[in-house]
């Protein structure tokens, strides 16, 4: 299956027209639209939601990944193979976290340049193409140089920040609850939100952070919207208290 994650959103024909591409290339591949809403311009963001929601695709997925403020400049062009999944995109940091986060990853850069290339839409005309091609079962060699490592990579550590909220208003953060076993509390925009484990656990109205289904830390209001209520928006820093929980409690 071909898996898009970009920031085009859905208002735009910009779906589309990759889609028509993609079907036209490789006709029997499936499409699935994980995510439009990628924050703007926000490959950091990016990276850190990639890195999360792309394991629950089986191996052989190709990731189509376009958060790309640098189409047409000198920023590099990317396919990553990663624990047997593909992904193509630019070389701006947007696949760095899933990669370095690997077992093992190999990186080529594309070399091929289409007859037609628009300046500001490499997604449909460049990495459509290829990413089709290689979900089809042939792998583009000829287009492709096998490279040691990508030009921007981003930090592997948690990422204390905001980097993606809902239509629920919860704000999902770049912190993975796994790392967040002794932590109790989180302070966010002044507040201090105490961890539940679900939202039934707290009462309405209230603000509160969990381990959504995808591993990561979310700050959640039951019953409302956490971005309306403590004025959240992606980017704003999340602070980690250090209070412990008690096992026995």
């Amino acid at each position: 299956m071909i898996v898009l994650f970009t920031d085009f959103g859905w208002v735009d024909p910009y779906v589309g027209q990759i889609k028509a591409v993609l079907t036209g290339a490789a006709p029997s591949v499936p499409v699935v639209d994980l995510l439009h809403a990628v924050p703007d311009y926000n490959a950091h963001a990016g990276a850190h939601l990639l890195a999360a929601l792309a394991p629950e695709f089986p191996p052989g997925s190709v990731f189509l990944c376009v958060v790309d403020p640098g189409v047409g400049g000198p920023r590099g062009t990317l396919v990553v193979e990663v624990d047997g999944r593909w992904y193509v995109g630019p070389d701006n940091g947007l696949i760095s976290v899933v990669a370095g986060r690997a077992r093992q990853a190999r990186h080529w850069r594309i070399a091929w340049r289409p007859e037609r290339l628009s300046a500001s839409f490499h997604g449909r005309d460049l990495f459509a193409p290829i990413a089709a091609a290689i979900a089809a079962g042939a792998f583009p060699a000829e287009r492709l140089s096998e490279i040691t490592q990508p030009e921007v990579r981003f930090d592997l550590a948690e990422l204390p920040r905001v980097i993606y909220i809902d239509h629920y208003g919860n704000a999902w953060t770049g912190l993975r609850g796994e790392m967040l076993a002794d932590v109790e509390v989180l302070e966010v925009k002044g507040r201090s939100l105490t961890c539940r484990t679900t939202f039934f656990e707290a009462a309405k109205g209230e603000a509160f952070w969990y381990v959504n289904s995808v591993g990561l830390v979310e700050i959640a209001v039951n019953r409302g919207s956490a971005a309306a209520q403590l004025g959240l928006a992606v980017g704003d820093v999340v602070g980690l208290l250090g209070e412990r929980r008690d096992a026995n409690a």
